[in-house]
C-alpha cells in the first residue's frame, strides 16, 4: 500500500499506481485544510489516462465527505488529456 503523507502525485502515475493510490486515499483520506483536499501535482511527469482516473477518484472522495479538490501544479499534458475526457475543470487551482 502507498503511504499518504502528503497529497501529492508521485512521478510516474501509469495503470500500475493508479489503483495502489487510490485505495491509499481511501484507507487514509489525507489531511484537509479549510475543507479543502489541495493536491500537488507538479511532480508527475510520467503517466497516462490512469492518472486522470486517479483524480476523480480522489474528488469523488473529496465530495463524499463535502469538501472540495484543488488541483495545483498540473502538467500541460495532463490538462490536455483531462481536457479530452471532458474534466479538465475539475484539474484547477
Amino acid at each position: 500500500m502507498v503511504a499518504v503523507t502528503d497529497l501529492a502525485l508521485p512521478e510516474r502515475l501509469t495503470h500500475a499506481q493508479a489503483q495502489p493510490l487510490i485505495d491509499a486515499w481511501t484507507a487514509n483520506p489525507p489531511p484537509v485544510s479549510g475543507g479543502v483536499w489541495a493536491l500537488d501535482a507538479r511532480a508527475v511527469s510520467v503517466f497516462d489516462s490512469s492518472a486522470v482516473a486517479a483524480v476523480l477518484a480522489l474528488r469523488r472522495l473529496a465530495v463524499a465527505r463535502g469538501l472540495r479538490l484543488s488541483v495545483t501544479g498540473c502538467p500541460p499534458r495532463l490538462l490536455e488529456l483531462a481536457a479530452l475526457y471532458g474534466v479538465a475543470e475539475w484539474f484547477q487551482p
